[in-house]
């Protein structure tokens, strides 16, 4: 491997330190929210759209990584076909409750690994008694890809 792919890759490789030591600790929530992050870790670990979709209030609204904004449950779906496959496990490091809404801030990452790859916010809405998500955003914790600015040029030889 070329030298100059190797310095981004160390970098990356070492900016994810700060990140692990910088863990939140987690928190317990009713059982019926916990059931919608349980929910939503099966449908994403069967790329399951249509049932991650189910998990929304009708006029739900997710703001996934690198993607338009999506509003609805078909348009929910569409933007999270072929995102998942991937046994996730989704941590709470924050809970609040006030009447029929909910927010929960959270960390999530591979299951059965002990680092956290991103986090997110769900707002969550009561609706006939069962909670769904109305708004749902994350992002990874660190930078995916090459650093930003020009590319290094390839040493001579």
């Amino acid at each position: 491997m070329r030298a100059y792919l190797m310095a981004p890759m160390l970098a990356a490789v070492l900016s994810l330190a700060p990140a692990v030591a910088q863990t939140l600790p987690s928190v317990s929530v009713p059982p019926d929210v916990e059931r919608v992050l349980r929910d939503y870790e099966k449908a994403w670990a069967a790329n399951d759209a249509k049932a991650l979709a189910a998990l929304f209030a009708e006029d739900g609204i997710a703001l996934p990584s690198n993607q338009p904004p999506a509003r609805g449950k078909e348009r929910i779906a569409q933007a999270y076909a072929g995102g998942g496959a991937m046994p996730t496990f989704l941590r709470v490091i924050d809970y609040r409750a006030s009447g029929d809404l909910a927010t929960i801030v959270g960390a999530y990452g591979p299951a059965g690994q002990a680092r956290d790859f991103g986090k997110f916010v769900l707002v969550l809405r009561r609706v006939d008694g069962r909670w769904l998500i109305a708004a749902d955003i994350e992002n990874a914790n660190m930078r995916m890809g090459p650093p930003p600015g020009p590319a290094p040029k390839p040493a001579a030889g």
